[in-house]
C-alpha cells in the first residue's frame, strides 16, 4: 500500500472517528429509565371513576366525547360503537402508605360515585375518599389492603432546570406508561391557582396522567402531575405538577382532619418592576411588594405596612410576588410567622405576624365609577376628585381619580382610567390638588412610587422623574 493510500485510510478512519465519538458521548449522557420504572411502577396506581349522567344527554347513536375515558377513546379512533349509561373517566394515583393511602389530584375524583382502584398487579379495589382539596388540587384515597408498595419522597426545591424527570400514568387508560422529559421551570402561578407553586416541565401529559407521580433520576417522587397548558386539549409540551411537599402536607390534613386549614395573611400583593427596584434603591428587582392590607387582617394587626416588599418568609427567599402565597397557605393558622422585608427609607426589617385562618369566601369585587374631569396635568394625567358613589364602592375616603392618560411618563408608568392615586412616596393624597402639589415636590433622578386603588385592588407604580410636560 502506498503512502498516499495509507494516508487516506488513516483520514478516512478519523473521520470516521468523529462521526462515532459524539453519537456514542450523547449516548452516554442520555439517562437509562428502565432500573426506575422496573422499582418503582409497583407503587403507581390506575384509578377509575364513575359519575351518574342523565340519560337525556345521549341523544345522538355515540356518546359524548369524553377525552379521560378508554372506551370514547378506542370508539374514535377504532369505530367502536358503545353507549355507555354513566360517564367513565380516567387518572392516576401513588401509594404513600403500606396499608393504602393513596394521592390523586381532586379533579380526578371530584363528584364521583364510585372510585375503582387498579395496581400494577392487577388487583381492583374500591376506594374510600378520605378528603380532597380543591384550592391544591390534591385529593387522598384509601384502599383495604396491607403490605402494599410505595414511592420514596424527595426534595423538590433541590431539583434544577434542565433536570430530567419521569412520569408515570395511565395516558387514555393505558396502564404504566412512563414518559420522560426535563424541568422547564419552577416556582410557576396559574390563573386562579394561588396556593400552588408548580414544577413545570416538557413531560409528555395526557388526559389519564392526571394524579401520577413525577420522579427524579433517584427514584424520588418530586411532584403530582396535575394538568397542561393546550390550545388543542392535547399535550403541546407544557406540563405543570404540583411540589410532593405541598400535596404530602394537604394528604396529611386531609388524612387528620379531612379538610386543609391554610393561614392567611390579609394582603394584596404585586412583583417588583425594575422601576419600583429603582425606586427602593434595589439593586434588582425581587421579592413580593405589599400593595395593601385589609382591614382587621392578621397583617393589619402586626408592623407590616403597605410598600414594604418581602424578601424573607421564615427563612425561605421570596423571588417573585407568587412565591409568597402558596407559602403561607401551608402554614397552619396561629403560626408566628416571620417577614423579612425592605421598608424604603429604613432597608431591612424584621416582622412577625400571627397568621389568621383563610376562608373560602370569595371576596367581593366592585369596579370604580368615572368622575368628571376637571384638570390635566403636565404628567399626561386627566384628574378628577372622588365621587361619593366612588367612596362608598372602593371603600376610600381621600385620592385623587385618574380620567383619561396620554402619552407621557404617566402612561409608561402603567395608570389607567378609573384607577385612583392613594399616596405618592407614603404621603397621603387628599384630593387632585394635593397629588399637583406632591408630584411638584418629587426627588431629582429618582421615581416617585404612587400607591393606587384599581377596583377593589391595590398596587404600587413607579413614575419617573424626567422632562414633564
Amino acid at each position: 500500500m502506498n503512502s498516499c493510500s495509507v494516508s487516506l485510510s488513516r483520514g478516512l478512519g478519523f473521520f470516521i472517528l468523529l462521526l462515532v465519538l459524539p453519537a456514542s458521548a450523547a449516548q452516554r449522557a442520555l439517562p437509562d429509565f428502565s432500573r426506575l420504572v422496573t422499582t418503582h411502577a409497583t407503587a403507581v396506581v390506575n384509578i377509575s371513576v364513575t359519575r351518574d349522567l342523565p340519560r337525556t344527554a345521549f341523544s345522538s347513536e355515540k356518546a359524548p366525547s369524553n377525552d379521560n375515558s378508554p372506551r370514547d377513546f378506542m370508539r374514535r379512533n377504532f369505530d367502536e360503537d358503545a353507549e355507555p349509561a354513566d360517564e367513565n373517566s380516567l387518572g392516576s394515583g401513588f401509594i404513600i402508605s403500606p396499608d393504602g393511602y393513596i394521592i390523586t389530584c381532586a379533579h380526578v375524583v371530584d363528584n364521583a360515585n364510585e372510585i375503582l382502584v387498579r395496581l400494577t398487579d392487577r388487583r381492583e379495589y374500591s376506594a374510600r375518599l378520605v378528603g380532597s382539596d380543591r384550592r391544591s388540587d390534591i385529593a387522598l384515597l384509601k384502599i383495604e389492603s396491607t403490605g402494599l408498595p410505595t414511592i420514596v419522597i424527595g426534595d423538590p426545591d433541590k431539583l434544577q432546570v434542565g433536570e430530567w424527570v419521569l412520569a408515570i400514568g395511565s395516558p387514555f387508560g393505558f396502564d404504566s406508561s412512563a414518559t420522560a422529559g426535563i424541568v422547564s421551570a419552577k416556582g410557576r402561578t396559574l390563573p386562579n391557582e394561588n396556593y400552588v407553586s408548580f414544577i413545570q416541565t416538557d413531560v409528555p401529559i395526557n388526559p389519564g396522567n392526571s394524579g401520577g407521580p413525577l420522579f427524579n433520576l433517584r427514584g424520588e417522587v418530586v411532584g403530582v402531575n396535575s394538568q397542561i397548558y393546550s390550545g388543542t386539549g392535547g399535550f403541546m409540551g407544557v406540563s405543570f405538577a404540583i411540589p410532593i411537599d405541598a400535596a404530602m402536607n394537604i394528604g396529611a390534613q386531609l388524612k387528620r382532619e379531612g379538610k386543609v386549614r391554610r393561614g392567611w395573611l390579609g394582603v394584596s400583593l404585586q412583583d417588583v418592576s425594575r422601576a419600583l427596584a429603582s425606586a427602593y434603591g434595589l439593586n434588582v428587582p425581587r421579592g413580593a411588594l405589599v400593595a395593601d392590607v385589609l382591614p382587621k387582617s392578621p397583617a393589619a394587626k402586626s408592623d407590616l405596612r403597605p410598600g414594604d416588599i418581602v424578601l424573607e418568609y421564615e427563612g425561605k427567599v421570596i423571588d417573585r410576588s407568587s412565591n409568597l402565597p402558596a407559602l403561607v397557605g401551608l402554614s397552619m393558622p396561629g403560626t408566628h410567622a416571620r417577614f423579612r422585608v425592605f421598608r424604603r427609607d429604613q432597608g431591612l426589617q424584621t416582622v412577625v405576624v400571627t397568621l389568621g385562618e383563610l376562608s373560602e369566601e370569595p371576596s367581593k369585587k366592585v369596579s370604580p365609577r368615572k368622575s368628571r374631569p376637571e384638570n390635566r396635568f403636565r404628567f399626561g394625567l386627566s384628574l378628577g376628585e372622588l365621587t361619593n358613589q366612588q367612596r362608598r364602592d372602593l371603600d376610600i375616603d381621600h385620592g385623587a381619580s385618574v380620567i383619561d392618560v396620554d402619552e407621557g411618563f404617566a402612561r409608561g408608568a402603567g395608570l389607567r382610567p378609573g384607577d385612583v392615586i392613594l399616596e405618592v412616596d407614603g404621603k397621603r393624597v387628599t384630593d387632585a390638588v394635593g397629588l399637583h402639589r406632591l408630584l411638584a415636590h418629587m426627588r431629582p433622578g429618582r421615581p416617585a412610587v404612587l400607591r393606587v386603588r384599581r377596583g377593589m385592588a391595590t398596587l404600587f407604580l413607579a413614575l419617573e422623574n424626567g422632562d414633564r410636560r
